[in-house]
């Protein structure tokens, strides 16, 4: 979206060159799913990709074969496939292009993987996997999630077994599972979701087991359309992390004794949730992530209710079983994988057989943990650091430049997404990132 919004902005022509090695370019993990089962978590009226036209994809979903003739008004609510905002995203690209074509944009789309990168004299020089490198006089990294980190036991032989999925996006995950053994997910969030309805879709019809540290159950979205200000009204710019865990229980109960849950008052500070991180102390954000994390994510990440409704029939079925614990333990053996994990509310270890494992615990973002790449070159070389939580990478707010080793902006060098995370914790959902490419578009276009 940075390249839709520089050719879609642009008045003179300049080369542009992406390199990128994803099978699913331009629709990315997130909307490149093997099934068209795994539907988007916010509704259609809300996922524009352009911040300035909040109805672009409602249009657009509006002209497409399978949604002609629906009302606007009832698609504006429903939750619609990811596979059909990836489709919307691939449309974008393709109108991108021919646009750079009439401007006399030189677009370059380079298959390959950049995995360091030098500072120049007058940018950068890129060096990728397998072919030459890429000289910029402006770069952008745009790295996105990574895979989620290997749990950690004495025997870590697991994760190079056949029967151990690191990357729960991939459909090798779910396809030909043993039914004859329980599949273990780690993780209880939204991948959990998607990698149960993959299961099913693939005709597992064995039990499946979510293991997370807390044993949260996902909430779907029960109030839709419902607003509620009286929460954000009392918050200023000077509230703490407490003062607004008392003004949240304050509200909680208010509106609970109307029958209705917390939900909205979580939708009702998303718009000041960046505000609110930023003006926090270190040690408030520690307490936050230490505390209140996994039950912020809960509140903040719902499903629609169908698919809550289908979760819990599975649970009544006894199809699927969620648990609070950690694992302490992975030994693989010929018939099956061996856990053994502190179950939390039992306080007592316990064993469990399973067929496979799918590692849903979400992105790595500690760089020293990750593989050698791009992001960890650049860091043992000074040119990026990461925040002090370890979720992303130091910039400046106003500008989205990288900060070097020693705190200062690297000029020529800018980040998004994901990687600020520790700067803004609300950074990787449709809504931070739409503004965050058009912003930085038009700052990049003013540097030219």
């Amino acid at each position: 979206m940075v390249a839709v919004n520089l050719i879609r902005m642009s008045d003179a022509p300049f080369r542009l060159v992406i390199v990128d090695c994803q099978k699913n370019r331009g629709k990315g993990i997130a909307y490149g799913s093997y099934s068209d089962r795994h539907l988007l978590n916010v509704p259609c009226g809300k996922m524009s990709a352009f911040p300035d036209d909040p109805d672009h994809f409602l249009n657009w979903t509006l002209q497409q074969p399978d949604y002609q003739g629906i009302d606007r008004s009832l698609l504006a609510g429903a939750f619609v496939p990811r596979n059909v905002y990836g489709a919307y995203l691939k449309d974008l690209w393709h109108e991108a292009r021919m646009a750079a074509q009439g401007k006399k944009i030189v677009l370059e789309e380079v298959d390959d993987q950049v995995v360091d990168l030098d500072k120049t004299v007058n940018g950068f020089a890129l060096q990728l996997v397998g072919r030459p490198g890429v000289h910029a006089d402006l770069c952008v990294l745009a790295t996105g999630n990574q895979l989620p980190v290997d749990p950690r036991v004495a025997n870590m032989s697991y994760a190079s077994d056949e029967r151990y999925f690191r990357n729960p996006w991939c459909k090798k995950a779910v396809e030909h599972a043993d039914s004859s053994h329980p599949v273990l997910i780690l993780g209880n969030g939204l991948t959990m979701v998607d990698t149960v309805l993959g299961l099913l879709e693939h005709h597992h019809k064995g039990r499946i087991i979510a293991l997370s540290p807390n044993g949260f159950n996902i909430l779907p979205h029960r109030h839709p359309g419902l607003q509620y200000s009286a929460l954000s009204r009392e918050i200023s710019a000077t509230t703490t992390l407490n003062e607004l865990v008392g003004l949240f229980n304050r509200h909680i109960k208010q509106i609970r004794r109307l029958g209705i849950s917390a939900e909205p008052l979580v939708d009702s500070v998303r718009h000041m949730s960046q505000q609110l991180w930023q003006q926090f102390s270190l040690e408030e954000k520690r307490k936050f992530l230490a505390r209140i994390r996994h039950l912020w994510g809960v509140a903040r990440h719902r499903i629609p209710l169908h698919l809550h409704d289908k979760l819990q029939q599975l649970r009544i079925d006894g199809q699927l079983t969620t648990i609070a614990g950690r694992i302490t333990d992975i030994n693989p053996t010929d018939a099956h994988l061996l856990v053994r994990f502190w179950d939390v509310r039992a306080g007592q270890s316990k064993t469990l057989e399973v067929s496979r494992i799918i590692n849903c615990t979400g992105p790595q973002t500690d760089i020293d943990k990750m593989e050698q790449g791009v992001l960890k070159n650049a860091q043992t070389k000074g040119l990026i650091t990461q925040d002090d939580l370890k979720l992303g990478i130091e910039v400046c707010p106003s500008t989205l430049n990288v900060l070097d080793s020693g705190g200062q902006p690297v000029p020529a060098l800018f980040t998004l997404g994901n990687n600020l995370k520790g700067l803004f914790w609300e950074s990787t959902a449709v809504n931070e990132l739409r503004s965050q490419a058009k912003n930085l578009a038009q700052h990049l276009l003013r540097g030219m």
